[in-house]
Formats: C-alpha cells, sequence, structure tokens
C-alpha cells in the first residue's frame, strides 16, 4: 500500500511573561501541543535549558514516539502471528550528545521493552517479532541515529 498521510498539530508558545524573548532569562519555555479532539499536551524544554521539569520536552516525546510506534507495530505483528501478549512497558532510554556549540544530537536510542506472554511456547516467537516491528516502524525509518532493542520476554503465571 503506497501512499502518504498528513499529520497536523498545533504548537503554540504559552512562555510569555510580558517581555517577549527580550533576554534569554526573560520568557518561559511553556507551550502546548494539540491536536483537533485529542487532549492538550504540555511541553518545555529540559530542566536544563530553562525548562520545566514537571512537563514533557521533545527530547522525551521523541523517545516515547520511537517507543510507542515500536510496540504499536509488534502488538500488531503479534496478534497477526498468534502471539498472544498479555503485558508490555518499555523502559526506553536515549542518548543526547552535546556539542560545544550548545546545540546537540541524539546518538542512540535503547528500547527495553519486557513482554509477557501468555503460554510459554511463544516466548521464541515474540522475542523475534522486535527485529520485524522495527523494521515497519515509521518513526524509527525516519531518524538518522541507532535504534537499538534489548527485549525481554516472560511468561504470564496464573
Amino acid at each position: 500500500m503506497e501512499g502518504s498521510k498528513n499529520y497536523r498539530v498545533e504548537v503554540k508558545w504559552t512562555g510569555n511573561q510580558g517581555l517577549g524573548t527580550s533576554d534569554y532569562k526573560s520568557y518561559e519555555r511553556s507551550h502546548s501541543i494539540m491536536a483537533e479532539q485529542k487532549p492538550m499536551i504540555y511541553g518545555s524544554s529540559d530542566p536544563s535549558y530553562r525548562g520545566d521539569s514537571f512537563k514533557y520536552n521533545p527530547e522525551e516525546l521523541l523517545v516515547a514516539s520511537l517507543s510507542s510506534c515500536h510496540m504499536l507495530w509488534y502488538l500488531h505483528l503479534c496478534a497477526e502471528a498468534g502471539v498472544v501478549v498479555v503485558d508490555y512497558v518499555d523502559h526506553a532510554v536515549g542518548i543526547l550528545a552535546e556539542t560545544p556549540e550548545g546545540s546537540g544530537y541524539f546518538k542512540q536510542v535503547f528500547l527495553n521493552p519486557e513482554v509477557t506472554v501468555s503460554e510459554a511456547r511463544m516466548a521464541r516467537q515474540a522475542m523475534d517479532l522486535h527485529k520485524t516491528a522495527n523494521k515497519f516502524c515509521f518513526i524509527a525509518n525516519s531518524v538518522n541515529f541507532e535504534v537499538l532493542h534489548l527485549p525481554t520476554c516472560k511468561v504470564h503465571t496464573a
């Protein structure tokens, strides 16, 4: 299936404290992320760049996008293969390198999915399907850094 889709979001800066960007310390990095008929996401920059630690920053959202995309493809592939996943959690970690000029780039993201399947006979295939999910993940196919997978699999016990 070939084609294209458009994804529209609105990102609105909400951090003007009355002086705009008159200097580096005069404004908050707060912003909102919205898409039609969906809850708002509150964002900021990383706290080391004067951001609010209680709001998501773009770096966290990028890592979350990779993790979420992988999970959704993985669950789809498991369902098609007859692998019954009963629990899935990922403790993803992104490694950002900062340059002397103050910019930076992601070097790697590690996805650490912990999968629980309903039967022991499904465990090997459950592990193998992570490779296929990575090949299909739109976000992983769009980044210029390594996305590594360190999955584990256990069997549900009643």
